[in-house]
């Protein structure tokens, strides 16, 4: 009976045995890469350009985790350097002044040259390419609003102040790169009125003729839909905001390719195009992925 037992069990053993290995050959292993975590922040843009990461690396054959509408700039850096996320959309002048806390510069170049630098040396981290699109702040007005008053620029704005209700962020009024750094830059003059309300309610405010100035940023829908002038900043006060992928150098290290597929998005990511794609979420009320999607569909990138 002992003898029987035996030469039953062998076998077993033996089918358990080729199992394991067949499903080790198979690719079901303990060096099988991770999932790349692409995180985003939580507004419009941040959660189309995360759903656009995302799509652009899994057409290049990864798996993607989403972890988008993280929270603001500390949230999402810290999430970066900790390894919650390996990558999120991240732009030149925030990582300039709000990240690294260095003095506001208006050269494009120069910016990313100094993020990047300081980006690898103090967090590891790396920049990929930046896209031409640049989400600065502005300063915007209707058509009919700006011919009214013969203002193209905010130094024509500035020397106006006192006949202008501006419209914008209760924050606007304190930032350094908000009204106070205006003032510095442009003079100290003095508005008719500044009216502080929800980020949300700026346009409207603006068209509904609440407001002469509402307070923009560079790739905000409403500037192409409503036709909008935005003002030249001819002093040169606000920093560049492009916008890139920054990855965890780990990441990179381990998924060289994902560069590449990242880097061949930047060029189609244009001031005109992402104002028309921030629009189609924020105006038409559109889901970021559906946008995403038709958008690289269209571009013949997915």
């Amino acid at each position: 009976m002992k003898r029987f037992r035996r030469f039953l069990i062998l076998p077993i053993l033996a089918i358990v045995t080729a199992s394991i290995l067949i499903a080790c050959a198979g690719g079901v292993t303990p060096t099988a890469k991770a999932p790349i975590k692409v995180g985003s922040k939580d507004f419009t843009e941040q959660f189309i350009l995360g759903e656009m990461y995302s799509l652009v690396l899994e057409k290049a054959g990864f798996t993607v985790e989403r972890k988008l509408n993280l929270g603001g700039t500390p949230v999402a850096q810290a999430a970066l350097t900790s390894g919650e996320i390996d990558l999120y959309p991240e732009y030149t002048g925030t990582g300039l002044l709000t990240v690294l806390k260095l003095p506001v510069s208006s050269d494009s170049k120069q910016v990313f040259e100094t993020v990047a630098a300081e980006y690898k040396k103090q967090f590891n981290l790396t920049w990929l390419d930046p896209a031409p699109m640049n989400n600065t702040q502005a300063l915007a007005m209707t058509a009919a609003g700006a011919k009214k008053y013969g203002i193209t620029s905010i130094s024509e704005m500035a020397a106006k102040a006192d006949q202008l209700t501006m419209i914008g962020a209760p924050e606007f009024e304190v930032r350094e790169d908000g009204l106070p750094g205006i003032k510095k830059k442009y003079g100290d003059f003095k508005l008719k009125a500044y009216k502080a309300v929800d980020s949300g309610l700026r346009y409207k405010g603006l068209t509904d003729n609440e407001a002469d100035v509402a307070v923009a940023y560079g790739t905000d829908g409403e500037i192409n839909a409503f036709k909008l002038v935005v003002l030249e900043d001819d002093k040169n006060l606000f920093p560049p905001y492009q916008v890139a992928p920054v990855v965890r150098q780990q990441t990179l290290d381990a998924n060289p390719e994902l560069a590449k597929a990242l880097n061949a998005l930047a060029p189609q990511l244009t001031n005109e195009i992402m104002q028309q794609l921030n629009y189609e979420v924020s105006g038409k009320q559109r889901e970021p992925a559906e946008v995403a999607k038709e958008f690289l569909t269209k571009a013949g990138m997915i």
